[in-house]
């Protein structure tokens, strides 16, 4: 991948980021992280991963379902901050890579409770 391209990706991250955390939509918890962004090379498409720091797994998917469904405000803040001439469709799918280094963590953890 182009350097243009992962330039395009962090700042896409960064200010749909700062976009999130003004939202104030109470269906979005708070520990909302946006993992990465992946646009196309035609920039028409960008997959959204979303780390949800929480228990429920139902808390979890409400929150990635209710930024899917202002994808479209998400969208136009993100063409007004950073004045691009294309805008990409945003799709946001969960991210759970960091429950699963937790659990992975937990359980190498108990293997070595039992040593001691």
């Amino acid at each position: 991948m182009s350097v243009r391209y992962e330039r395009m990706n962090e700042e896409i991250k960064k200010t749909i980021s700062e976009i999130i955390k003004e939202m104030k939509d109470p269906r979005i918890c708070e520990m909302t992280t946006i993992m990465s962004v992946d646009v196309t090379n035609d920039l028409k498409q960008a997959k959204v991963m979303v780390s949800v720091y929480d228990k429920d797994d139902q808390l979890r998917k409400d929150t990635v379902d209710a930024l899917n469904h202002g994808s479209g405000f998400i969208t136009r803040e993100l063409g007004r901050r950073m004045q691009l001439r294309a805008l990409p469709k945003l799709q946001f799918k969960l991210d759970s890579s960091i429950e699963y280094s937790v659990h992975i963590s937990q359980i190498i953890d108990s293997l070595h409770k039992d040593d001691k």
